[in-house]
C-alpha cells in the first residue's frame, strides 16, 4: 500500500486516506495503471465490493477493489469518493454465498 490510512493525497494535500490504498501489482486498470485497492481492517482481505467512480476533472471512470472492509470501513470508502462536486462514486457488496 503506497497510502497508507492517515496519510496526504500527493497532490492534494487536504485529501486524507481513510483507509490503506494502493494498486495491485502485475494488473493493468483503465487508466494503464493498476488496479486500486482499499484495505480494510477485516482478518483475510476478502474481496466483497468494489466502488465505481466517476472524476468529472480527470474525465476518468474507475472501479476500485474494497478487501477486508468492515460495513462502516465501506461506507467511509463510497463517501470519500462522493465529494459532491467533481467526483461521484456507487458502492456494489457481493451477494450472499
Amino acid at each position: 500500500m503506497d497510502r497508507p490510512k492517515g496519510s496526504a493525497h500527493p497532490r492534494y494535500p487536504a485529501l486524507i486516506y481513510p483507509l490503506d490504498y494502493g494498486y495491485l501489482q502485475g494488473t493493468s486498470g483503465g487508466d494503464g495503471s493498476g488496479l486500486d485497492v482499499w484495505l480494510g481492517s477485516l482478518p483475510g482481505k476478502t474481496l466483497d465490493a468494489v466502488v465505481c467512480t466517476v472524476d468529472l476533472l480527470k474525465r476518468d471512470v474507475e472501479v476500485k477493489l474494497l478487501l477486508g472492509c468492515t460495513e462502516d470501513e465501506k461506507a467511509v470508502v463510497c463517501d470519500f469518493h462522493n465529494d459532491g462536486e467533481y467526483m461521484a462514486a456507487i458502492l456494489v457488496k457481493r451477494g450472499a454465498p
